[in-house]
């Protein structure tokens, strides 16, 4: 979406949808968003449209998920952002019930690391899971939109690559970059995939 505009979309073609991470965030305030982070925003906010009128299938994460609570009247700013690292998530009685967190047990470790977070659930969300620094870790809107705080997609190697590739925008400080991977390497990280997994098993 930065190289160029979001082709027409017919979502019929489609069994579901995963909006992942980005370089921009939607917290930053309007005079700091280029061009491109305008023409992406509105791109993605016509495409919520029709996902959530439509209850179409849908997967945010990072990115993801600050997009999908601006769209539905939530509040993202960068109160509950976290450090690069593995946290303890828990999950609500509702996500304990719904079917994308099958078998993930009550209490997990996942990797974060964001400058932001929803500070305030949209109106119409029920929330999934929480960790002890950021209240929203996951929630659902209708009965097939969700989106995740944390990075479902992420192992030690892939979140090492982020932090590397991340490491002169501002999450730390370049310095601490060996420090970072020194934190992370060790975390024990597996149940975030099943979301991932139950997704494609769900809606593919």
């Amino acid at each position: 979406m930065e190289a160029g505009p979001l082709p027409a979309l017919d979502l019929d073609d489609y069994a579901g949808l995963v909006l992942g991470g980005s370089p921009f965030n939607s917290s930053d305030p309007p005079e700091a968003k280029s061009a491109v982070q305008l023409r992406v925003e509105r791109a993605v906010a016509a495409l919520l449209d029709e996902v959530v009128a439509g209850d179409i299938p849908f997967l945010g994460a990072c990115y993801g998920i600050g997009t999908l609570v601006t769209h539905q009247g939530g509040a993202v700013d960068r109160t509950f952002g976290e450090p690069v690292s593995a946290v303890e998530v828990t999950l609500t009685a509702e996500g304990r019930r719904d079917p994308l967190l099958a078998g993930v047990p009550e209490r997990f470790g996942a990797f974060v690391g964001h400058k932001e977070a929803c500070r305030v659930l949209p109106p119409e969300a029920v929330l999934l899971a929480s960790s002890a620094t950021c209240p929203v870790q996951m929630f659902r809107v209708r009965q097939n939109v969700y989106a995740t705080q944390f990075h479902p997609e992420l192992d030690v190697d892939g979140l090492v690559a982020r932090a590397r590739i991340y490491q002169h925008a501002g999450y730390f400080p370049p310095t601490e970059f060996e420090e970072v991977v020194a934190r992370v390497t060790g975390a024990a990280v597996s149940e975030p995939a099943r979301v991932l997994s139950n997704f494609v098993h769900r809606y593919g």
